[in-house]
């Protein structure tokens, strides 16, 4: 449940309707709360302050219009700049990457005040009477408050421009997922490495699957496609207890997974029954679009599809990718320092209830590098800057299994560009980089395990 409402929460603020509409609701109730305090004090706060008076009915009418008026037509002018900044992201930087745009807190708070300022004005309006003098009613509190939201929504006005024409850069865009990346690896794997004490010692993880989990298990399978955005892992424990079953996850969040796919297989497979089946699809959260919630590898393709569109002949941007790849391996470096959770889980009986599908070092420095370094073969600078970048993360990693992986990427980047390159002295470059990455290698080996 508790994930469910983390993925619906995401959603929540994500959408571009969200924000502005409670907005609109606070501006809603801001209106009847000031008519009611105009009717109860304004006479006594305006002989105290004299210059609050709206000069009558008429000139209310026509203040509050203005406004109103005024502040529709902006809704709309920042609406279309947002459709067009939007437009424009696509196509540099991916579909994907409208996600962010939308959930940008800028935007909503924008458009949600420029909406809020004419509906607090549009019902303020109705409260103003005309006629004969004993029925004469100008709110003129409600008005002044009218006033002075006007006032800010200029400034809101300044800060959308400065905004929107900053944040379609394509620095602050790679910086912004970049911090998406290094929130969902805090999030994901919260324990430094030395941190956390090993309070497993009596576990053996594989050894402790039972020797005929193939033959005797069976497959819950998903009852519709798309991708997986959550999956409720405390819960499946929690059943896996409850039932005394060995629960393994055969797909991990960011997974898309077809029709009638086992998503789990459950040891013993005799007692799986309705029942357990519910529950269990139960944990699985499934969408029509990756989401980064529990998915670490979701923000790191982000940023190999703004690097893969920059090497692109339409757009041709080095620079970008290399901004980039300059991103990814700071986030990698971080990601190195964290300890990554064992895929087999013990309940408080130290009974093996649930194996995951989990995310390791070696598989986000293949997502990171793979794709880059095969549309950047023909790149020298993208190819000297993915070795640096090596050598870089390489000072951080404390796994052989880790150095293992980017040794791996090194020789196949160092094989591509003798093959792509033809100009000697690039290959001397590029030859001069992967020299300094091996001796990296060769002056010591961290194994933490």
């Amino acid at each position: 449940m508790k994930v469910w409402i983390f993925n619906q929460w995401d959603h929540l603020r994500s959408s571009f309707w969200f924000l502005p509409a409670t907005m609109s609701v606070l501006a809603i109730a801001l209106s009847f709360t000031m008519i009611k305090l105009d009717e109860e004090f304004a006479s006594t706060v305006i002989e105290h302050v004299p210059w609050l008076w709206a000069r009558g009915p008429d000139g209310a009418l026509s203040l509050l219009s203005t406004i109103a008026g005024s502040m529709i037509t902006i809704a709309g002018v920042v609406f279309s700049i947002t459709i067009v900044a939007l437009t424009l992201a696509s196509a540099q930087f991916g579909p994907r990457l409208l996600r962010n745009f939308m959930r940008d807190r800028g935007n909503q708070i924008s458009l949600g005040t420029f909406i809020s300022t004419f509906l607090y004005c549009l019902l303020v309006i109705r409260a103003v009477k005309g006629g004969e003098p004993d029925q004469v009613f100008v709110p003129s509190l409600s008005i002044a408050v009218a006033l002075v939201l006007a006032v800010a929504s200029l400034g809101v006005l300044i800060y959308f421009m400065h905004h929107v024409s900053l944040s379609i850069q394509a620095p602050q865009v790679v910086a912004v997922v970049a911090e998406d990346l290094h929130h969902a690896i805090d999030r994901l794997f919260p324990n430094k490495i030395g941190e956390e004490k090993n309070t497993t010692h009596n576990h053996h993880g594989e050894k402790d699957v039972p020797a005929d989990f193939e033959e005797m298990a069976s497959p819950v399978r998903a009852t519709r496609g798309g991708y997986i955005q959550a999956i409720d892992t405390d819960g499946l424990m929690n059943l896996a207890e409850e039932k005394d079953i060995l629960i393994r996850i055969e797909r991990r969040p960011g997974h898309f997974v077809v029709k009638k796919a086992p998503l789990v297989m459950v040891w013993p497979g005799a007692r799986l029954d309705d029942e357990i089946v519910e529950q269990i699809m139960e944990t699985f959260i499934l969408g029509v679009q990756r989401t980064q919630e529990q998915d670490v590898e979701f923000a790191i393709d982000q940023l190999v599809e703004v690097a893969v569109r920059a090497l692109s002949p339409g757009i041709n941007d080095p620079f970008t990718a290399i901004n980039c790849i300059d991103r990814l391996g700071e986030a990698l470096c971080h990601a190195a320092g964290r300890t990554f959770p064992s895929p087999y889980r013990y309940s408080e009986h130290h009974g093996l209830r649930v194996i995951a599908f989990h995310v390791t070092f070696p598989s986000m420095i293949e997502a990171a590098f793979n794709q880059i370094r095969q549309y950047g073969r023909s790149s020298v600078g993208v190819t000297i800057r993915l070795l640096e970048s090596i050598e870089v993360i390489l000072t951080c990693v404390h796994l052989e299994k880790d150095r293992h992986a980017l040794r791996e990427q090194a020789n196949m980047i160092k094989r591509r560009s003798e093959e792509t390159l033809f100009e000697e002295l690039d290959r001397r470059e590029v030859n001069k980089r992967y020299q300094a990455v091996m001796t990296a290698f060769r002056k010591k080996t961290y194994d933490y395990s």
